[in-house]
């Protein structure tokens, strides 16, 4: 990450300058074991024969595939290291070549550069960044502008590294933060390495640190649903407490032949976590059931992860803190009966017995009221934002990217879709 101070202001951004590349590859070798310039991801048209397409690449030095462990379905990594090669994801491959043999094949970039497919790569999962990356290019190639480069004032690309086994995260953050700094005369600019894993949860910073960013709607998304719990749970609690009556006699029945508080609670504990588990049961399999047409809604690719051991812990333990928190207050009501007076027929709750069963419906409602009116307030925000006025009619308009090819010849494309009368 690159920090540019200027009038005391502090911003961050992930485009540095490309001489950092190689000052970081020379003088710091010791604690980086692979670097590698990007550009950004850039639109392509691929030509083969007579098959075309689109797609997204970036321009990355030869270290990138190493570093990312691809897996590659044929070819080599480090083929990059040839200028005149590309690494195609399987997709592209497939939808450029079909079933013919794509290994050594010309193929032509923006209809003038050719490259010499030198490898296939397993396509990056949804859930990375480099989701729409499906197209690796050399960048020693004479075609890549970016490699030209040498000024420390123009940003125009990333740099990826990693650290050495030995290498510390901290130590070596502080040893490259003042390598451009003599480089540049007009503001102060510092650099920070960001972890790979933070990278896009936090995302806004704050005087050169990380502060947040996306990771507020991880977290605003985890309060509702503990929200959420916590009224099934007073639920629990009021309808378990509710037929207290029902059970009086069996509690008095089970004290009388000999049972202890102790085993009382036991039992009503086990059977309210018990029903956690069958909810819990259920919950998995409607999610399951819900989850492909989610991701059709939402466009992601997300999956429950049936064989992760710490994906069962976490769905485990969270049970069963939610069965004995909800059934602690009945547990403990319950087992409080005396069996004289219930055997007896004279067993009244005590004056304050329904106190805390009031509380509860109160803080239930008020939760409830509150997911309510916040859900009510977004909603019609989403509305108002959809619905206002933009300037203009969007009836019959349509937006269609234009490739590189076209550039420098928008008039006689203008002209033939008029002539089309469409």
């Amino acid at each position: 990450m690159c920090n540019q101070t200027y009038a005391g202001q502090t911003d961050t951004d992930e485009t540095i300058a490309m001489p950092l590349g190689d000052a970081l590859r020379t003088k710091y070798a010791g604690d980086f074991k692979y670097t590698s310039l990007t550009s950004h991801d850039n639109r392509y048209v691929i030509s083969a024969g007579d098959k075309k397409l689109s797609g997204y690449g970036r321009w990355v030095q030869h270290d990138f595939p190493e570093m990312f462990s691809l897996k590659m379905l044929e070819g080599k990594r480090s083929a990059l290291k040839d200028p005149s090669s590309i690494l195609l994801s399987r997709s592209v491959a497939k939808a450029v070549f079909g079933n013919d043999e794509a290994m050594d094949k010309i193929i032509r970039l923006d209809n003038r550069l050719e490259l010499k497919v030198a490898g296939i790569y397993e396509d990056l999962p949804k859930q990375t960044s480099f989701f729409e990356t499906k197209l690796l290019l050399p960048w020693d190639n004479k075609d890549n502008w970016l490699n030209r480069q040498d000024s420390w004032n123009n940003h125009c690309g990333n740099l990826f590294v990693m650290l050495n086994d030995q290498a510390d995260f901290r130590k070596a953050g502080t040893k490259i933060k003042n390598v451009p700094t003599p480089f540049v005369t007009d503001l102060k600019e510092e650099v920070a390495l960001q972890p790979i894993d933070k990278a896009h949860l936090f995302n806004e910073f704050k005087n050169g640190v990380a502060v947040g960013g996306r990771i507020q709607f991880v977290w605003l998304f985890g309060i509702i649903g503990i929200f959420v719990l916590l009224l099934a749970c007073i639920n629990f609690m009021n309808l378990s407490t509710a037929r207290s009556e029902k059970r009086a006699k069996e509690v008095g029945i089970r004290k009388t032949i000999g049972s202890i508080r102790k085993q009382l609670i036991g039992q009503f504990l086990t059977e309210s976590v018990l029903v956690a588990f069958i909810a819990l049961v259920l919950a998995l399999v409607l999610a399951q059931v819900s989850l492909p047409f989610f991701n059709g809604l939402a466009d992601k690719d997300m999956d429950i992860y049936w064989r992760s051991p710490l994906f069962w812990a976490l769905a485990i333990g969270f049970t069963l803190f939610t069965g004995v928190i909800s059934g602690s207050y009945p547990a403990f009501y319950l087992s409080s009966f005396e069996p004289i007076k219930v055997l007896k027929g004279v067993f009244r709750s005590g004056r304050f017995a329904s106190a805390p069963r009031k509380v509860l419906v109160v803080l239930q409602f008020t939760v409830s009221i509150t997911l309510i009116i916040g859900t009510v307030i977004v909603f019609r925000q989403i509305q108002f934002a959809k619905d206002r006025p933009v300037g203009y009619s969007r009836e019959g308009l349509i937006n269609v990217p234009l490739e590189s090819p076209l550039f420098g010849r928008f008039a006689a494309l203008k002209d033939d879709l008029l002539k089309r009368g469409r």
